[in-house]
C-alpha cells in the first residue's frame, strides 16, 4: 500500500507586521542611499509626488 508523501510547509502562514517589515528594509534602503548617493533623487521623487497630488 502506497502512502502519499507528507506536506511540507517551508513558509508561515501568518503575515509579517508591517512594521517587521520596514524595519527589515529600512537599513538596505539606508545602505543603497549612501553608496549610490540618491537622497537628492529620493527629495526630486517625494516632491514630484507632491507636486502630482495637488499638495
Amino acid at each position: 500500500m502506497a502512502y502519499p508523501a507528507p506536506r511540507m510547509h517551508t513558509r508561515p502562514s501568518s503575515r509579517r507586521h508591517p512594521l517587521v517589515a520596514t524595519a527589515m528594509v529600512l537599513p538596505l534602503a539606508a545602505l543603497l542611499v549612501v553608496v549610490f548617493g540618491g537622497w537628492d533623487a529620493v527629495v526630486t521623487q517625494a516632491s514630484s509626488v507632491g507636486v502630482m497630488l495637488g499638495r
